[in-house]
Protein backbone atom coordinates (compact mmCIF):
# COMPACT_ATOMS: atom_id res chain seq x y z
CA UNK A 1 0.00 0.00 0.00
CA UNK A 2 1.24 3.18 -0.79
CA UNK A 3 2.21 5.69 1.83
CA UNK A 4 -0.90 8.38 2.85
CA UNK A 5 0.40 12.09 4.34
CA UNK A 6 -1.66 13.65 6.63
CA UNK A 7 -3.18 16.76 5.85
CA UNK A 8 -2.69 19.80 8.26
CA UNK A 9 -5.35 22.12 8.36
CA UNK A 10 -4.96 25.28 10.09
CA UNK A 11 -7.91 26.74 11.14
CA UNK A 12 -9.49 30.51 10.73
CA UNK A 13 -13.00 30.65 12.65
CA UNK A 14 -14.57 34.23 11.65
CA UNK A 15 -16.86 36.27 14.08
CA UNK A 16 -17.73 39.75 13.36
CA UNK A 17 -14.97 39.29 10.91
CA UNK A 18 -12.11 38.79 13.63
CA UNK A 19 -10.06 35.44 13.67
CA UNK A 20 -11.33 34.07 16.90
CA UNK A 21 -11.42 30.48 18.95
CA UNK A 22 -14.39 29.47 20.65
CA UNK A 23 -14.54 26.58 23.77
CA UNK A 24 -16.75 23.89 23.37
CA UNK A 25 -18.53 25.93 20.17
CA UNK A 26 -20.21 28.56 22.54
CA UNK A 27 -20.01 32.02 21.14
CA UNK A 28 -19.76 33.40 24.94
CA UNK A 29 -16.55 31.86 25.22
CA UNK A 30 -14.48 33.83 22.39
CA UNK A 31 -11.19 34.45 22.15
CA UNK A 32 -9.95 37.14 19.76
CA UNK A 33 -6.70 36.44 17.98
CA UNK A 34 -6.91 39.22 15.43
CA UNK A 35 -8.72 41.43 13.08
CA UNK A 36 -6.99 40.53 10.05
CA UNK A 37 -8.00 37.17 8.62
CA UNK A 38 -6.36 37.49 5.21
CA UNK A 39 -2.88 38.17 6.87
CA UNK A 40 -3.23 35.28 9.26
CA UNK A 41 -4.01 33.32 6.04
CA UNK A 42 -0.90 33.87 4.63
CA UNK A 43 1.03 33.52 7.83
CA UNK A 44 -0.20 29.90 7.88
CA UNK A 45 1.00 29.82 3.90
CA UNK A 46 4.40 30.84 4.97
CA UNK A 47 4.42 28.52 7.26
CA UNK A 48 3.80 25.56 4.46
CA UNK A 49 0.04 24.94 4.59
CA UNK A 50 -1.36 24.04 1.77
CA UNK A 51 -5.08 24.08 2.95
CA UNK A 52 -6.62 25.93 5.40
CA UNK A 53 -10.35 25.56 7.08
CA UNK A 54 -12.40 28.63 7.49
CA UNK A 55 -15.80 28.70 9.81
CA UNK A 56 -18.01 31.29 9.65
CA UNK A 57 -19.23 31.03 13.08
CA UNK A 58 -22.13 33.72 12.38
CA UNK A 59 -23.44 31.89 9.46
CA UNK A 60 -23.32 28.89 11.48
CA UNK A 61 -25.58 30.06 14.33
CA UNK A 62 -27.85 32.59 11.80
CA UNK A 63 -28.23 30.18 8.91
CA UNK A 64 -27.03 31.96 6.34
CA UNK A 65 -23.20 33.06 4.99
CA UNK A 66 -22.19 36.17 7.61
CA UNK A 67 -18.50 36.66 7.08
CA UNK A 68 -18.27 36.71 3.12
CA UNK A 69 -16.02 39.70 2.82
CA UNK A 70 -13.55 38.48 5.33
CA UNK A 71 -14.20 35.00 3.17
CA UNK A 72 -13.21 36.20 0.43
CA UNK A 73 -10.12 38.14 1.47
CA UNK A 74 -8.81 35.28 2.75
CA UNK A 75 -9.83 33.38 -0.45
CA UNK A 76 -7.43 35.71 -2.26
CA UNK A 77 -4.61 35.78 -0.05
CA UNK A 78 -4.17 32.05 0.42
CA UNK A 79 -2.13 30.15 -2.54
CA UNK A 80 -3.61 27.27 -1.63
CA UNK A 81 -7.22 25.06 -0.79
CA UNK A 82 -9.70 26.47 1.45
CA UNK A 83 -12.44 24.47 2.62
CA UNK A 84 -15.36 26.79 3.84
CA UNK A 85 -18.34 25.93 6.50
CA UNK A 86 -20.88 27.98 8.47
CA UNK A 87 -24.40 28.18 7.55
CA UNK A 88 -24.26 26.24 4.21
CA UNK A 89 -27.63 25.50 3.71
CA UNK A 90 -29.10 26.25 0.32
CA UNK A 91 -28.20 25.53 -2.99
CA UNK A 92 -27.74 28.81 -3.64
CA UNK A 93 -24.88 29.24 -0.51
CA UNK A 94 -23.10 26.16 -2.07
CA UNK A 95 -22.88 27.97 -5.52
CA UNK A 96 -21.91 30.80 -4.16
CA UNK A 97 -18.70 29.89 -2.64
CA UNK A 98 -17.58 28.42 -5.15
CA UNK A 99 -18.01 31.18 -7.64
CA UNK A 100 -16.13 33.17 -4.60
CA UNK A 101 -13.09 30.32 -5.31
CA UNK A 102 -13.07 28.12 -2.29
CA UNK A 103 -12.18 24.65 -2.80
CA UNK A 104 -14.47 22.75 -0.70
CA UNK A 105 -17.82 23.45 1.23
CA UNK A 106 -18.70 21.79 4.51
CA UNK A 107 -22.14 20.84 5.28
CA UNK A 108 -23.42 19.89 8.60
CA UNK A 109 -26.81 21.17 9.34
CA UNK A 110 -27.97 20.75 6.09
CA UNK A 111 -26.84 17.14 5.62
CA UNK A 112 -28.83 16.10 8.56
CA UNK A 113 -32.41 17.99 7.82
CA UNK A 114 -32.00 17.98 3.89
CA UNK A 115 -29.58 14.84 2.73
CA UNK A 116 -30.94 15.30 -0.92
CA UNK A 117 -28.88 19.36 -1.20
CA UNK A 118 -25.99 16.88 -0.24
CA UNK A 119 -26.48 14.14 -2.56
CA UNK A 120 -27.26 16.24 -5.48
CA UNK A 121 -24.40 19.28 -4.71
CA UNK A 122 -21.62 16.05 -4.61
CA UNK A 123 -22.58 15.59 -7.87
CA UNK A 124 -22.40 18.63 -9.11
CA UNK A 125 -19.38 19.67 -7.62
CA UNK A 126 -17.25 16.44 -7.50
CA UNK A 127 -14.17 16.37 -4.70
CA UNK A 128 -15.77 19.61 -3.25
CA UNK A 129 -18.95 18.96 -0.29
CA UNK A 130 -17.73 17.85 2.96
CA UNK A 131 -19.96 16.08 5.44
CA UNK A 132 -19.94 18.02 8.91
CA UNK A 133 -20.12 15.24 11.95
CA UNK A 134 -20.16 17.08 14.90
CA UNK A 135 -20.78 14.78 17.88
CA UNK A 136 -21.84 15.11 20.98
CA UNK A 137 -20.95 11.93 23.39
CA UNK A 138 -21.55 9.86 19.73
CA UNK A 139 -24.60 11.74 18.40
CA UNK A 140 -24.85 14.19 15.90
CA UNK A 141 -24.78 18.09 17.05
CA UNK A 142 -26.54 20.73 14.68
CA UNK A 143 -27.10 24.47 14.30
CA UNK A 144 -23.71 25.25 15.43
CA UNK A 145 -23.40 22.53 17.86
CA UNK A 146 -26.93 24.00 19.52
CA UNK A 147 -29.08 20.95 19.23
CA UNK A 148 -28.18 17.64 19.55
CA UNK A 149 -30.12 14.69 17.40
CA UNK A 150 -30.90 11.55 17.87
CA UNK A 151 -28.54 9.79 14.88
CA UNK A 152 -25.67 8.47 15.56
CA UNK A 153 -22.17 9.45 14.04
CA UNK A 154 -21.80 6.17 12.44
CA UNK A 155 -25.57 6.06 11.12
CA UNK A 156 -24.85 9.70 10.09
CA UNK A 157 -21.91 9.22 8.09
CA UNK A 158 -22.94 5.57 6.32
CA UNK A 159 -26.21 7.59 4.75
CA UNK A 160 -23.83 9.43 2.53
CA UNK A 161 -21.28 6.64 1.25
CA UNK A 162 -22.68 6.33 -1.85
CA UNK A 163 -23.07 10.33 -2.99
CA UNK A 164 -19.32 11.32 -4.16
CA UNK A 165 -18.29 13.38 -0.81
CA UNK A 166 -15.03 14.01 -0.67
CA UNK A 167 -14.44 13.44 3.31
CA UNK A 168 -16.31 13.40 6.41
CA UNK A 169 -15.13 16.06 9.16
CA UNK A 170 -15.80 14.79 12.42
CA UNK A 171 -15.54 16.96 15.41
CA UNK A 172 -15.83 15.89 19.28
CA UNK A 173 -17.49 19.01 20.84
CA UNK A 174 -16.70 18.43 24.30
CA UNK A 175 -13.24 18.75 23.56
CA UNK A 176 -13.39 21.49 20.77
CA UNK A 177 -10.94 24.60 21.54
CA UNK A 178 -10.14 23.11 25.39
CA UNK A 179 -6.65 21.96 24.10
CA UNK A 180 -7.32 18.71 26.03
CA UNK A 181 -6.34 16.52 22.74
CA UNK A 182 -8.02 14.42 20.16
CA UNK A 183 -10.47 12.25 20.46
CA UNK A 184 -8.33 9.69 18.14
CA UNK A 185 -9.75 6.69 18.84
CA UNK A 186 -13.83 7.99 17.62
CA UNK A 187 -11.76 9.36 14.55
CA UNK A 188 -10.01 6.29 14.14
CA UNK A 189 -13.33 4.05 14.54
CA UNK A 190 -15.20 6.24 12.20
CA UNK A 191 -12.76 5.63 9.73
CA UNK A 192 -12.73 2.38 9.77
CA UNK A 193 -16.54 2.39 10.00
CA UNK A 194 -17.61 4.10 6.63
CA UNK A 195 -15.98 4.66 3.21
CA UNK A 196 -15.16 8.31 3.52
CA UNK A 197 -12.25 9.41 3.94
CA UNK A 198 -12.42 11.90 8.00
CA UNK A 199 -10.97 14.95 8.81
CA UNK A 200 -10.33 15.02 12.26
CA UNK A 201 -10.94 17.91 14.45
CA UNK A 202 -11.82 19.15 18.12
CA UNK A 203 -9.61 19.58 21.18
CA UNK A 204 -5.54 18.81 19.32
CA UNK A 205 -3.10 20.15 21.59
CA UNK A 206 0.02 19.71 20.14
CA UNK A 207 2.86 17.53 18.14
CA UNK A 208 1.39 13.91 19.88
CA UNK A 209 -1.89 14.46 18.28
CA UNK A 210 -0.78 15.04 14.62
CA UNK A 211 1.65 12.11 15.37
CA UNK A 212 -1.35 9.80 16.49
CA UNK A 213 -3.35 10.46 13.64
CA UNK A 214 -1.02 10.55 11.05
CA UNK A 215 -0.15 6.88 11.94
CA UNK A 216 -3.71 6.14 11.25
CA UNK A 217 -3.86 8.06 8.02
CA UNK A 218 -4.25 4.38 6.18
CA UNK A 219 -7.12 3.76 7.82
CA UNK A 220 -9.07 6.54 6.45
CA UNK A 221 -8.02 10.03 7.91
CA UNK A 222 -7.28 12.37 5.37
CA UNK A 223 -6.72 15.58 7.54
CA UNK A 224 -6.61 17.23 10.80
CA UNK A 225 -7.75 20.68 11.50
CA UNK A 226 -6.05 22.69 14.52
CA UNK A 227 -6.70 26.09 15.72
CA UNK A 228 -6.56 26.95 19.52
CA UNK A 229 -3.23 25.15 19.55
CA UNK A 230 -1.42 27.30 16.89
CA UNK A 231 -2.62 30.16 18.03
CA UNK A 232 -1.47 29.63 21.71
CA UNK A 233 1.93 28.98 20.60
CA UNK A 234 1.48 25.00 21.42
CA UNK A 235 1.79 24.14 18.13
CA UNK A 236 4.54 25.11 15.47
CA UNK A 237 2.42 24.74 12.07
CA UNK A 238 5.91 23.59 9.74
CA UNK A 239 6.74 21.41 12.48
CA UNK A 240 3.09 19.87 12.40
CA UNK A 241 3.06 19.58 8.24
CA UNK A 242 6.24 17.68 8.68
CA UNK A 243 5.33 15.51 11.37
CA UNK A 244 2.31 14.70 9.24
CA UNK A 245 4.13 14.38 6.06
CA UNK A 246 6.60 12.32 7.68
CA UNK A 247 4.83 9.62 9.41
Amino acid sequence: MDAVSLIVFPAIDLKNGQVVRLAEGDMARATVYGDNPAHQAELFAQAGAQHLHVVDLDGAFAGEPRNAEAVESIVKAFPGHVQLGGGIRTRESIERWFDLGVARVVIGTAALENPELVREAAGDFPGGIVVAVDARDGMVATKGWADVSDVSVLDMARRFEDAGVAALLFTDVGRDGLLKGCNVQATVDLARGCDIPVIASGGVAGLADIHMLAIHAQDGIEGVITGRALYDGRLDLATAIAVASAQ
